[in-house]
């Protein structure tokens, strides 16, 4: 196959695993279009300039080296959460793998390589043997619950109050001033908000029955 032929056939195929990741795994997850352009032209600017730096035998040295700051960047105008910054590391991780097409002889491992990484993060999005759990913070005002030998009526009164099947409470600051203290609810979420989002969910007020947020 000549030059030409190998570099257009390891770039659709590391273009193709790429669409695959973003389109079919992350977007319906996330249902998230800000990251779609990014994640897309990093892949392939990046396998690109590593098949160019391999063909006038700079090394894949400093390839990686280009991969490794592009990996870490991070947007000044918004953070961005850990499932994104996940994605970017794997979409920039693969054209850095991919990039070895040229050599014909490591075929095979590359794409029993590239099926294993989609095979994984699908079951990781699928929830296919893991719950994601997720912490809220309450500011409750039946402090009188709080005490270990009323833990029962305290994790029942929440359930009721929030909607949420409730797995462990951790008690925080306590006010007895002004009667409430701070809690820590941990409960599975099949949103997985925690790692959309990167971001402990904002605190809720129960107060006299009624449920605010702040």
């Amino acid at each position: 196959m000549s030059d030409l032929g190998s570099f257009l056939l390891g770039f659709g195929f590391n273009f193709l695993v790429a669409l695959i990741v973003v389109r079919f795994i992350y977007y319906p997850s996330t249902q998230n279009k800000s990251y779609v352009f990014t994640y897309l032209a990093f892949n392939t600017v990046i396998y690109f300039v590593l098949s160019f730096m391999n063909s006038i035998e700079i090394g894949v040295g400093v390839g990686f080296g280009l991969f490794a700051i592009f990996s870490i960047l991070r947007y000044r105008t918004d953070p961005v959460p850990i499932r994104e910054m996940t994605y970017l590391f794997i979409i920039a991780a693969l054209p850095v793998m991919n990039s070895a097409a040229s050599d014909g002889t490591i075929w095979p491992q590359l794409v029993a390589a590239n099926v294993a990484i989609l095979a994984i993060l699908l079951v990781l999005e699928k929830e296919w043997g893991f719950r994601y759990t997720t912490s809220k913070r309450i500011v409750y005002e039946k402090i009188e619950l709080i005490r270990p030998d009323r833990r029962a009526e305290l994790l029942a009164d929440l359930e009721m109050r929030t909607g949420l099947k409730i797995k462990r409470i951790a008690v925080g600051k306590v006010d007895f001033v002004r009667d409430i203290a701070d809690l820590k609810i941990y409960y599975d979420d099949s949103t997985q908000a925690d790692w959309l989002y990167n971001a402990e969910s904002e605190a809720v007020v129960l107060i006299n029955g009624d449920v605010q947020s702040r």
